[in-house]
């Protein structure tokens, strides 16, 4: 898609995106969880409380999430409003590197209460820390009327 086609896609919109995002990863953990751990899951002082919880509430999140980036450039809650993650310079897919150190970027993002991801509301481009650390984007098609950032404003 030309760059003049897309827009950068704002605090907001990926705010709602994370929650569907969330839920939709909460109905596919939580019955696991409580299948194998049952009420005393939620009750237990315990960071990782076994095997299984490492792998639905860690590892498995982090596959599913970098293989939707892989395959499509986004995650489901992306998918919903038409937004993808793009390489910042190109506007080109991003590497598989560039998807992994996104994720785990997030946590950056996250230590110094949130503010790397609330930076999206604020910064010119509508980068969280996560994605000036990747070299991404998120943007979609243009479809409002306005006076909407665009993939080339901005640019180093």
């Amino acid at each position: 898609m030309n760059p003049e086609e897309l827009e950068l896609v704002g605090f907001w919109p990926r705010v709602g995106a994370s929650i569907i995002d969330s839920i939709l990863m909460a109905m596919i953990m939580l019955p696991i969880l409580m299948a194998f751990y049952g009420e005393e899951y939620w009750f237990s002082e315990s960071f990782v409380q076994g095997p299984v919880d490492l792998l639905v509430s860690y590892i498995f999140p982090a596959a599913a999430v970098i293989a939707f980036w892989v395959a499509k450039q986004a995650t489901p809650g992306k998918m919903a409003i038409s937004a993808k993650i793009v390489d910042a310079k190109t506007g080109n897919p991003p590497s598989t590197g560039q998807f992994i150190g996104r994720y785990f970027a997030y946590y950056l993002s996250t230590f110094p209460l949130g503010l790397g991801l609330l930076w999206v509301a604020f910064d010119s481009r509508k980068q969280g820390w996560h994605d000036k650390l990747a070299g991404t984007l998120v943007v979609r098609p243009k479809n409002r009327a306005g006076n909407s950032k665009t993939f080339m404003d901005g640019k180093d």
